[in-house]
């Protein structure tokens, strides 16, 4: 017994060497902060702080509904817990009223607090160390001309051993190296732009690259598309022309989808409509441009070789009909084919047919809701239909849909209704 003791002490000490390893290592290559606050803020510089802060979506996290902008308490749900938005207005008993740049700057570059704390990748620092420090400052000093709120910021709620220093030492030491913007010579300024953008402040691989088992993204799969797990949104690849590729468009198409939430050929629902609504509706024609720059030159995912889907049911066909005749034709056409300005098309839309229905099937569960903007002030929307139409009806008209008018996609079942509405998790 008494060895068996000593070898599980012997086991914890050794855990716990290797975890003060992981933390120091964590540390290294850090510079020491300066003293004091040398930043001069300026009504120029805070403006640029503001657009800076939309363009990164700060208010989307750290506003939760009806409180105070920036005074955090938002609950982010993850895979591992509940994780909750910190106070980033000048409180300073609360907020950042007492930190300096430098302290502002390492918390986007390294993903450490003022204490020095590591923080929770839910704050996308892995994205956020590609901020130049001069754009960190600007953010900064925006963040400091806002009122102070004394909102407490609220204590995760996570798992264990996701809620130790030791586990995001961990997490860090295999998926997290600071960076910095990386300007391509080869390409224009325009394309640098676009890239440090899309890459930076609008973290878009955040959402639209999948993670593995700890939460993380490799550079190797960016931007193919992901599972949004908690939110139960599917983000699809945007270097593939059956997904959400640019490549074909016309610039001013993607420009118009950005800043407005509306193109030609197609419309944001979801997270994505948040994400217009927030933040990239107010982008400059220049900075919505090159992001479209950027996007358009990603590339591309080979088209892949599939065998065609089987056949759907008649009978969830026919049944499916008859909902879509009730429900649907009204607004999308008796041939999908949607109005102009009004509702979308289904024929040959390729958000109707993505490999996973998870998008499509929500859309008929919980409506779909375009962004108001200021290029669309007005949007049309979809209303709710999980109170009017059983699961049955759901999997069978999604499947009508998926099938009819020349598209094809593999049939919905029951359970991939199901799914979707309780769907958590990796």
């Amino acid at each position: 017994m008494k060895r068996i003791l000593w070898t599980l002490s012997g086991a914890i000490a050794a855990a716990g060497m290797a975890a003060a390893i992981v933390i120091t290592l964590n540390v290294q290559g850090e510079a020491p902060l300066p003293a004091g606050d040398t930043l001069q803020s300026t009504s120029d510089l805070v403006r640029r702080g503001e657009y800076l802060a939309r363009v990164g979506n700060c208010m989307a996290c750290h506003t939760p509904q009806g409180g105070a902008p920036y005074g955090g308490g938002r609950g982010i749900e993850t895979p591992f817990g509940v994780v909750h938005s910190s106070n980033l207005t000048p409180d300073t008993t609360h907020g950042i009223g007492t930190w300096t740049s430098a302290e502002f700057w390492r918390a986007l570059h390294h993903g450490r607090s003022k204490d020095g704390r590591l923080l929770y990748p839910a704050f996308p620092y892995p994205n956020y160390t590609q901020v130049t420090r001069e754009d960190s400052d600007a953010i900064f000093a925006y963040l400091q001309s806002l009122p102070a709120v004394a909102e407490p910021n609220r204590a995760h709620a996570l798992r264990f051993p996701y809620n130790t220093q030791a586990a995001v030492a961990v997490w860090r030491a295999l998926f997290f190296v600071p960076g910095a913007p990386q300007p391509d010579a080869a390409q224009t300024a325009e394309y640098n732009r676009g890239a440090y953008l899309v890459n930076g402040l609008g973290h878009c691989t955040a959402c639209h690259t999948p993670r593995n088992a700890l939460g993380a993204t490799t550079d190797a799969k960016a931007f193919t598309g992901g599972l949004i797990p908690v939110q139960n949104w599917y983000a699809p690849a945007l270097n593939a022309a059956h997904e959400a590729g640019v490549k074909a468009w016309r610039a001013e198409d993607v420009m118009a989808l950005l800043q407005t939430g509306v193109a030609p050929q197609g419309s944001v629902l979801g997270p994505m409509a948040e994400v217009v609504f927030r933040s990239t509706q107010y982008l400059s024609d220049a900075d919505a441009r090159a992001m479209a720059v950027y996007l358009q030159a990603l590339p591309q995912q080979p088209p892949a070789e599939r065998a065609p889907p089987p056949a759907p049911p008649a009978a969830a066909m026919a049944r499916g009909a008859k909902v879509y005749e009730q429900q649907c034709a009204q607004c999308h056409g008796g041939e999908g084919q949607g109005e102009s300005g009004a509702f979308p098309p289904l024929a040959g839309n390729r958000a109707v047919m993505l490999a996973d229905p998870t998008n499509l099937v929500r859309v008929v569960l919980q409506g779909g809701y375009l962004p108001a903007t200021a290029g669309n002030p007005r949007p049309h929307g979809m209303p709710p239909f999980q109170q009017v139409l059983s699961d049955d009806d759901i999997a069978a008209v999604t499947t009508f849909v998926r099938n009819q008018w020349g598209n094809r996609a593999p049939a919905v079942g029951t359970i991939e209704v199901y799914r979707a509405r309780e769907r958590r998790g990796l």
